[in-house]
């Protein structure tokens, strides 16, 4: 017999590893032979004008099912995945969970409308604000339960007709950011986009306010305004199922008559908003002295601190302390991130100073830090200047919750504000009457509500001054809890319904060493028209009737975990943790900084009681805050 040729044998083989590589030969996975699919590669940025480092990018296709998540870098906010099918539902929708530079909490959304081999989404304020016109809704509680939601989804093809129609809200920004060709603007998935000041479309990202809301009347709302504005009004309103009803009528359709506000687009500044482009060189900087391990003096002397007014008490000396106290470990700034306009009063077309945030990271990317201060432009650069301010002055939107041991609801009310529902609202008012070292700065004070009515403050040894009862007191017992700086219109009438608008106008008025100063304040976020659901506040896992809270535990160091709320409120971010130990005419107070996110424990010291002194009651505060700057506090009462 005669063996095959060389060339016979090569043939057979190519033949079976043709048969191998289709899939034939006759097995029961084969299929018709085509080639497989390629994976399918979805990138983009997570950012809110700075980038949102450490996000966690999670993405649902058209049917709700799960088909991809990763994290964005640390420091860059970029993100890179393969999705888990090469054959998803489409359209995507995308969502970012993640902190800003101001350590206020950011949830935000994007939408991929057609598979590719390689498909970019941008996480941003203007895509999110893109994918809720398309939905109707806010798109949280749709992704949240994305398989449930698959007939809503379908319109997240009307995004992109959505982000053209934000384009005209946006225009006077476009126009002073020279971007002249808004239609080659894609805010949904711009492969050159970068969270860096000299990308236009960040600064367009940074130079706006945008929110969801709902307003008193339970309509969901779009709101825009110019973020360089002093006050933050909101200039656009949108409503947002008014919008999904028009972007569906035609291909083409502009839903105008959604816009219910009087203006139908955001103003400007001109005079600064373009200078912003060298922002990003003042971090540079500033970390070139941290690598070189500079000193505080030689921080102080630096061109970067020239002409340093301080900033909400801190002094130029402090501020040089705490930079070189982050050479010392290598601690180095992130992007700023524009936070507003810190002027007393408005200038036309701009913003003298401006104010602004930073991340600080160590050398693995990790957040250790936040930083916070004013700029001012000094041509051609951007210089540290503070507000100018020697004591800081705010008001903030907050509801609370108080809890039994167990974690029930409770009916006690006494030492959060009484008498008041559980849970309730209320703005609280916060002077600072303390500096760093513990010093008293003021020792009373009135601040006057927008409705003309005065309210007396006086020194209570913390760092706010506490509402007093007593007109021109100088001293105040602080109990530890809210209501030390609480304004509640339940409880007090000379609140009214104008002094919980967002942008309501607050005016403080004291002596600080012998000169007699006044300090505007504006309301961060209008007070919810009602009063926010209980699971949307801080609680602690473990606790029930069988496991409760009791002084033992806090006496031995109690661990705190927080996961299951954390993860049912991804926009929400414990940012405080306060127990106290009240005795007859006294308290011990003890606050507590919980790690930034992803971490969700924190484990307590040993915290006893006085000797000598015999415990009233003991409790645990819990503070969260959104991306708005609102507050939602519980309280726990312990058992003795």
């Amino acid at each position: 017999m005669r063996l095959p040729s060389i060339a016979a044998r090569s043939l057979s083989l190519m033949a079976a590893l043709c048969l191998l590589a289709c899939g034939g030969g006759g097995g029961a996975d084969g299929d018709s032979g085509t080639t497989p699919a390629a994976d399918l590669v979805l990138s983009g940025v997570a950012a809110v004008g700075a980038p949102l480092g450490g996000a966690r990018i999670s993405v649902v296709d058209a049917k709700g099912a799960s088909v991809g998540s990763a994290v964005a870098h640390p420091v860059e906010g970029t993100y890179r995945l393969t999705l888990s099918t090469q054959s998803p539902a489409m359209p995507l929708l995308l969502q970012a969970r993640g902190m800003d530079a101001a350590g206020q909490p950011q949830v935000l959304h994007g939408t991929v409308q057609t598979a590719a081999a390689t498909m970019t989404a941008q996480l941003t304020p203007l895509s999110d604000a893109a994918v809720a016109l398309a939905l109707g809704t806010d798109p949280r509680p749709v992704f949240a339960k994305a398989a449930d939601n698959a007939a809503l989804l379908a319109s997240l093809g009307k995004a992109g007709a959505a982000a053209d129609f934000l384009k005209t809200i946006v225009k006077t920004q476009l126009t002073e950011l020279k971007i002249s060709d808004a239609a080659a603007l894609n805010l949904l998935g711009d492969a050159g986009f970068a969270a860096v000041k000299s990308n236009s479309q960040d600064l367009l990202i940074e130079s706006l306010r945008i929110s969801l809301v709902t307003n008193s009347k339970g309509v969901e709302q779009l709101q825009l305004g110019n973020k360089l504005l002093i006050n933050q009004p909101v200039e656009v309103l949108v409503d947002l199922a008014t919008a999904k009803t028009e972007l569906a009528k035609s291909a083409d359709a502009a839903p105008a008559n959604a816009i219910s506000s009087t203006l139908k687009a955001t103003t400007g500044a001109a005079k600064v908003l373009p200078e912003l482009a060298t922002l990003d060189e003042l971090g540079a900087a500033l970390n070139k002295l941290i690598a070189q391990g500079a000193s505080a003096a030689t921080f102080a002397a630096s061109e970067l601190l020239v002409g340093y007014e301080g900033h909400n008490g801190r002094t130029l000396a402090e501020l040089s302390a705490l930079l070189a106290s982050y050479a010392q470990k290598n601690w180095q700034f992130g992007r700023f991130q524009l936070m507003g306009c810190a002027d007393d009063v408005a200038v036309t077309a701009g913003c003298n100073r401006v104010l602004v945030a930073a991340p600080i990271s160590d050398s693995s990317g990790s957040t250790v830090a936040l930083f916070s201060d004013a700029l001012s432009l000094t041509k051609p650069k951007w210089l540290l200047k503070g507000n100018g301010k020697k004591l800081e002055f705010s008001l903030l939107p907050v509801s609370w919750l108080g809890l039994e041991a167990s974690g029930a609801l409770s009916s006690a009310l006494s030492g959060v504000v009484a008498p008041a529902s559980n849970p309730s609202l209320g703005v609280q008012l916060l002077l600072q009457g303390q500096d760093s070292a513990g010093t008293a700065l003021l020792d009373k004070a009135t601040v006057q509500t927008p409705g003309g009515f005065s309210i007396p403050l006086a020194y209570c040894g913390q760092r706010w001054l506490c509402i007093s009862a007593a007109a021109g007191a100088t001293s105040a017992v602080a109990s530890g809890a809210l209501s030390d700086t609480l304004l509640q219109p339940t409880s007090l009438g000379w609140l009214g319904g104008a002094d919980t608008l967002r942008a309501a106008r607050y005016l403080a008025s004291y002596t600080l060493a012998g000169t007699a100063e006044t300090r505007n304040s504006w309301l961060r976020a209008e007070l919810p028209a009602s009063v926010p659901a209980a699971a949307r506040h801080p609680a602690l896992d473990g606790v029930s009737a069988s496991a409760p809270l009791s002084a033992a535990a806090l006496a031995s160091g109690l661990a705190l975990n927080w996961s299951s709320w954390a993860s049912a409120n991804p926009d929400l971010r414990l940012s405080g943790v306060r127990a106290l130990i009240r005795y007859s005419g006294s308290v011990t107070i003890s606050d507590f900084t919980p790690a930034f996110p992803p971490a969700s424990t924190l484990s307590l010291p040993a915290l006893s009681a006085q000797a000598g002194q015999t415990p009233l009651a003991y409790e645990l505060w819990l503070t969260a805050q959104d991306g708005a700057g609102r507050r939602l506090v519980t309280r726990y009462t312990l058992q003795p």
